[in-house]
């Protein structure tokens, strides 16, 4: 739909302009909100259960209990993480559709006062009194134009997809399984449980590395500072859960 109205939008423009926009290309990246999924799921996923592998490993359990709970741990903290995802998702979405209606009915019922925010908007812009007024009354004769333009720049909301809950819950969800299989796959050959956590604490910190140097160059923060914090926090949140293991069941 966003595709339909940019197109229609572009027909309105002159032929110069149109030949501008067809020889340049801007080169943006649009995949935020997956990879801000994604950046949730694997996240926990190498924290937690590396956390708790390594508190169960303190606890003197063996490689089969630390496997056993922490793919319990995986299969329950994907599906809490996912639909914690689902439902922020889908409140955008709500929220989203109430400030239409909402907006909508204002255009009907109070257009004077919109047509002052419209103008109010534009002045905050530099855009002088004569200049946003021709502008103001264009946005008057065209509903849908006018409500879209409300929300974009009163409300500061886009219209959100609305696949966008299934498909977060799903990425975070998937993104969660994998990042937690890293610190739990070590345990799966090593039948020493204190053995394996060694491999696993190695395996894990180069993942955590990995992800967070993939997470600041994503993000367009410092690769290396973003690698090198993702990892503290991974090794502090199981080195607590090992030292805490350790003085309850020495």
């Amino acid at each position: 739909m966003a595709a339909n109205d940019g197109r229609e939008q572009a027909r309105t423009l002159d032929p110069e302009k149109k030949t501008l926009l067809s020889q340049h290309t801007e080169k943006h990246f649009t995949a935020g909100e997956i990879v801000r999924d994604i950046i949730i799921g694997v996240s926990d996923g190498l924290t937690v259960p590396f956390a708790l592998a390594a508190g169960l490993s303190g606890a003197n359990a063996t490689s089969s209990i630390v496997l056993t709970a922490g793919i319990a741990e995986v299969a329950a903290g994907a599906i809490s993480m996912g639909l914690g995802g689902y439902l922020a998702a889908k409140s955008e979405a709500d929220h989203y559709t109430r400030e239409l209606r909402r907006e909508q009915e204002e255009v009907v019922n109070v257009p004077d006062t919109e047509a002052a925010e419209v103008a109010e908007i534009l002045a905050e812009y530099g855009v002088e009194p004569h200049e946003y007024t021709p502008v103001v009354n264009a946005l008057r004769k065209n509903p849908k134009a006018w409500v879209d333009f409300m929300m974009k720049f009163e409300l500061g909301l886009e219209k959100p997809d609305p696949r966008r809950a299934l498909h977060s819950a799903l990425t975070i969800a998937i993104a969660y399984v994998l990042g937690g299989s890293v610190p739990l796959l070590p345990y799966v050959f090593i039948p020493r449980a204190r053995e394996a956590l060694f491999a696993s604490v190695v395996v894990t910190l180069g993942a955590l590395l990995i992800f967070g140097f993939a997470k600041g160059h994503f993000t367009g923060n410092k690769p290396f500072q973003s690698a090198f914090q993702t990892a503290l926090i991974g090794a502090v949140a199981s080195a607590a859960a090992f030292g805490l293991a350790k003085a309850i069941h020495p």
